[in-house]
């Protein structure tokens, strides 16, 4: 990965002063849970158990490298975790091991002083190779999880449905040729999309600030209107399943992609590994590449937005010397090797880690898709501010205002301006 780029400095965007941010974890820091044969357990919040394969990977990876500790997932649904975990929280609740499934959520524990500080340590530990995702997690200086995985967007692409319609593969497209492409590969007969793009607001907004070197925190959002009318365009062409259809009916873009529904998907690199994952189990047999998102203008550099995942030990947890462990083991070479293996991307990247990931049993090992794994600018997905999650709210909903038809995006724009500028007191 040649470049992260941080939407916004923490410090300058938290000023939170009167929050005190502890420098150490809770005083009970022994090994307080015990399994019947006398193991210390583990318990960790996760999302979606069964269909995220790392997790499973990471936990029996861990296992065999300390007999004496053993891992049990806390699983909550995916679109409910942030909400559940803060009420975790709240009531006090012990879990040892918190994934932070964006920075967002992140910086909200670590303010409310819930997460345990692993600044010090972390200078003992191997985390060079992984340094670009640590730095995502500085806040005043203080760092408060390890993070293992570090995703970012790229185009999936059917083969199967390429080679039907005569096309070549997609390679470092623009979104012009992404649309024309999206027209010629849709067949109405077979209920097939030339492009499925998610009911995220991230599928246009995160991009199109990414882009154009804007971020979603400052209200002048008019750089998304050319990719909000490019959707709008391509639901009405029938090129795009129109996100009405998509929403009511619960599509899954997993469902769509691996069922042969679409030809084209802006999707994270995590789900790779669950694809892979689900080839594996004969689940789907599509025939898939990568290429790197589209861009604006063809030839120039590549540009796309991600996010990287970590785990943070919970400051109430009574097993930390435990937690302490698991976290180095996922954040670092054992993990990364651990997460390769399920087609997941870790942040501890090293040349040897990228090629035993392109090793893996079912990955596409051709050059385009070798070029999309390294971009030459990752946007963070949404800076951290302490009025990110009222912003987040309005620019979900305004998103789902356009793309039902009920405001334009001229009009949708507008009324994300105002309405940001409402709550932030402009």
């Amino acid at each position: 990965m040649k470049a992260w780029k941080k939407g916004l400095v923490f410090s300058a965007i938290l000023g939170l002063s009167a929050v005190t941010l502890a420098a150490c974890g809770s005083s009970d820091n022994g090994e307080g849970d015990k399994t019947a044969d006398g193991k210390t357990e583990l318990t960790v919040t996760t999302w979606n158990y069964e269909t995220t394969p790392e997790f499973a990977a990471l936990f029996e990876a861990f296992e065999k490298a300390n007999p004496d500790i053993t891992v049990k997932n806390i699983d909550i649904a995916s679109d409910d975790y942030d909400t559940k975990l803060t009420t975790m929280l709240s009531s006090g609740d012990t879990t040892d091991i918190l994934t932070m499934k964006n920075l967002l959520s992140y910086s909200n524990y670590a303010l409310r002083d819930q997460l345990v500080d692993v600044t010090d340590h972390i200078k003992d530990i191997d985390a060079e190779p992984a340094q670009a995702a640590f730095d995502m997690y500085d806040i005043d200086g203080k760092t408060y999880a390890e993070p293992y995985r570090n995703d970012f967007w790229v185009l999936y692409y059917n083969k199967t449905l390429f080679d039907n319609a005569g096309l070549d593969y997609p390679d470092n497209i623009t979104w012009d040729e992404y649309e024309e492409l999206a027209a010629k590969l849709t067949n109405p007969d077979e209920q097939v999309y030339g492009a499925y793009q998610h009911t995220w607001r991230s599928t246009i907004q995160a991009i199109a600030g990414a882009q154009n070197g804007a971020n979603l925190i400052e209200p002048k959002y008019d750089f998304m209107e050319d990719y909000y009318e490019r959707a709008v365009r391509m639901q009405e062409d029938k090129s795009m399943m129109d996100f009405g259809t998509a929403k009511s009916t619960k599509v899954t873009y997993q469902s769509q992609f691996e069922t042969q529904k679409t030809a084209m998907m802006p999707m994270g690199s995590w789900y790779m590994g669950a694809l892979l994952t689900n080839i594996d189990a004969g689940k789907t047999d599509v025939e898939w590449g990568i290429t790197e998102m589209p861009q604006n203008e063809a030839g120039g550099e590549v540009t796309t937005f991600g996010s990287p995942t970590a785990f943070a030990i919970n400051k109430k947890s009574k097993n930390q010397e435990a937690a302490q462990k698991f976290l180095d083991f996922c954040a670092g070479e054992e993990g990364a090797k651990v997460l390769v293996e399920v087609g997941i991307v870790p942040s501890y990247k090293t040349d040897a880690i990228d090629a035993a990931y392109f090793a893996r049993k079912g990955m596409p090992t051709d050059e385009v898709s070798q070029k999309a794994f390294n971009p030459d600018t990752v946007a963070i997905e949404f800076p951290v501010d302490k009025n990110a999650p009222a912003i987040d709210k309005i620019l979900q909903e305004e998103h789902e205002l356009i793309l039902t038809g009920d405001n334009s995006p001229e009009k949708g724009i507008a009324n994300m301006e105002k309405r940001v500028k409402d709550e932030i007191g402009e």
